[in-house]
């Protein structure tokens, strides 16, 4: 199965409850950058730009080919710098208390085919149960832990298109002894 383009946005609850070094280990594991390093077809994209200021609509004035050549290569540098700065970010960073990625990295092979390839939304679907990062990650309210030995993890997100519940059930089957709770909130002021 695999999400549309412009995915429909859920609000979720979620909590890991559990001895307090475990859940360190969790917290520890999912910390992330928050993204999906995809690699991109700069040449392509360069294209893409190149035609589309190349077609202007009926009442606007075109750009010339040198014009549209010179502007479409500046926009191939920019995404390339983006690009290297995500990969870069993805390794070190850890802004997002939970990333799937992080937890359950995305294969280089799949990176490479980019966001839009049918291969790699099947294998998000299919490993995660969303096509998309997480988005807007964070701490929700409430007590960080209930006893001494015994720590709880609350937080809010968005998840694209679906509640992401292979990547829960993933989670139980790689930290046991951690209780995870997840739920779609359908009103988001609840």
């Amino acid at each position: 199965m695999s999400g549309t383009p412009d995915p429909d946005w859920l609000y979720h609850h979620f909590e890991a409850r559990g001895p307090a070094a475990e859940l360190a280990a969790f917290r520890q594991a999912a910390a992330g950058a928050g993204l999906i390093p995809w690699q991109l077809d700069l040449p392509a994209l360069e294209e893409d730009w190149l035609h589309l200021m190349l077609a202007p609509g009926p009442h606007e004035r075109g750009i010339s080919l040198e014009g549209a050549r010179i502007l479409a290569g500046q926009l191939r540098e920019a995404v390339a710098r983006q690009q290297a700065r995500a990969e870069a970010l993805a390794l070190t960073g850890t802004a997002c208390p939970l990333d799937l990625n992080a937890l359950f990295p995305v294969p280089r092979e799949i990176l490479a085919l980019g966001p839009a390839d049918p291969q790699a939304r099947d294998w998000l679907w299919r490993e995660w149960g969303t096509p998309c990062a997480l988005r807007h990650v964070a701490a929700a309210p409430g007590k960080s832990a209930d006893t001494a030995t015994h720590g709880v993890m609350r937080l809010r997100f968005w998840s694209a298109d679906w509640t992401p519940w292979r990547a829960l059930q993933r989670m139980r089957d790689r930290f046991p002894t951690i209780s995870f709770s997840l739920q779609p909130v359908y009103d988001e002021g609840a």
